[in-house]
């Protein structure tokens, strides 16, 4: 591989582990609360977490721009209170791969805590455990398969988000262009047959491992339940 290769490889894996890593604490809440509370607006809120999953991603894309561009209200005080700025840099990569790929794991992880016997919590709550302690000890752990599951479906599809990156974020090669970017555009270049195949090559062999990683995890925990 050429090193422009490589330096893309690993831009797309970083954005992947950090999109991740922060999509972990809200898909673990949204999860929770789907599972758990009764809200009055619960259909509105699933509507919305599930919108970026149905919708192209570069309808995402579009209406993360509008709401945080530079010449939005909300991009432009952001920018001016704190320098933040979510458009055309390594933040936008993030925050693009986090929105398309929340409901993959919110789902995934929803499923995992509806199937914990509600019998259990109300237990520790018998025997008086604080709610947070009996989260961390009971629902939490009891709920760890899914939750894996849910991780792992988001980092693969961080992996390979194209529409809403390419809308906010852009395609700048050494900036924001990721290996699904990088396919797109030397797929117009005669010659690069070669580099477009080694990048596809190693976004499935990578999709492969992080499916059969989520496997062998959810084994093993169901293994150490018994």
């Amino acid at each position: 591989m050429s090193v422009a290769e490589i330096e893309v490889i690993w831009l797309t894996l970083k954005t992947a582990l950090v999109s991740t890593v922060l999509t972990i604490p809200i898909a673990v809440w949204l999860g929770w609360i789907m599972a758990r509370k009764r809200l009055r607006f619960k259909a509105v809120l699933e509507a919305l977490i599930s919108l970026p999953m149905v919708v192209p991603p570069v309808v995402t894309g579009y209406l993360l721009l509008l709401t945080l561009g530079r010449n939005s209200a909300v991009g432009n005080t952001l920018y001016n209170m704190f320098g933040w700025q979510f458009t055309f840099n390594f933040a936008a990569l993030v925050l693009a791969s986090l929105v398309v790929s929340l409901p993959l794991a919110v789902r995934s992880i929803r499923s995992a805590f509806e199937m914990v016997n509600p019998a259990y919590e109300n237990a520790a709550a018998t025997l008086g455990a604080p709610p947070l302690a009996t989260f961390f000890r009971i629902s939490l752990p009891l709920a760890l398969p899914g939750i894996i599951s849910g991780v792992v479906l988001s980092f693969a599809r961080s992996l390979g988000e194209f529409g809403a990156t390419i809308t906010l974020a852009g395609n700048i090669f050494g900036k924001t262009q990721t290996v699904a970017l990088m396919i797109y555009s030397n797929m117009q270049v005669p010659g690069s047959e070669m580099q477009v195949m080694r990048l596809v090559i190693f976004s499935i062999l990578l999709s492969v491992a992080a499916i059969a990683a989520s496997e062998w995890f959810s084994k093993k925990n169901r293994y150490l339940r018994k």
